[in-house]
């Protein structure tokens, strides 16, 4: 297949704008797979912030940190992405060059704790405020359970009265899969 699968094609959106140095932000780090991945595009003198309400995901990503010798780079924290503008340190804010949400429920766990259109807004609102001019947010939205078509019809409606003078949008997602296949928005901050 030569179109990119959707998470690949998440990564391939944060690899464009974030290099080593960076300040990024991985709003719900479920089991730390993204955390991990933007730990080692930042490198050694980046910053990945790192959210998340379940205390089994923060201990699953510091585990996986842990192991790959990536712990220094990432500060988690126990919370909801909500609190993002007012948990980065002022010095950082201006700076934020990608963020990745992975919106639906915590694979392997209790699946009614799901992320919520209004919290998920205003986490996008404000890491917008605070990122950097041609930052990239990504969103994975995966909305095949129940509350899922809801935060999924929100965000549509949210990202599409983005005005483009603000930000690019992008939706790709394949259109002909079965089963409400995970799609992504990407917005770019102008």
């Amino acid at each position: 297949m030569k179109l990119d699968r959707i998470l690949p094609f998440a990564k391939i959106l944060l690899q464009k704008c974030v290099k080593p140095g960076d300040i990024v932000v991985d709003a719900t780090v479920g089991n730390g797979h993204d955390t991990v991945f933007l730990a080692e595009l930042i490198g050694k003198t980046g910053k990945v912030y790192g959210f998340d309400v379940q205390e089994q995901a923060i201990q699953a990503t510091k585990e996986r940190l842990v192991q790959s010798g990536l712990l220094e780079r990432v500060t988690l924290f126990h919370k909801g992405h909500e609190g993002i503008s007012s948990s980065i340190p002022q010095a950082h804010h201006g700076l934020i060059t990608g963020g990745i949400f992975n919106l639906g429920y915590l694979p392997g766990s209790d699946k009614t704790i799901i992320t919520r259109p209004e919290t998920t807004i205003a986490a996008i609102e404000q890491l917008l405020t605070i990122m950097a001019p041609e930052g990239i947010i990504v969103l994975v939205i995966y909305h095949g359970h129940e509350g899922g078509a809801q935060e999924r019809e929100s965000l549509l409606h949210y990202c599409r009265q983005i005005d483009q003078n603000f930000a690019h949008v992008l939706q790709y997602q394949y259109i002909n899969q079965q089963n409400n296949p995970p799609f992504i928005i990407a917005i770019e901050k102008r």
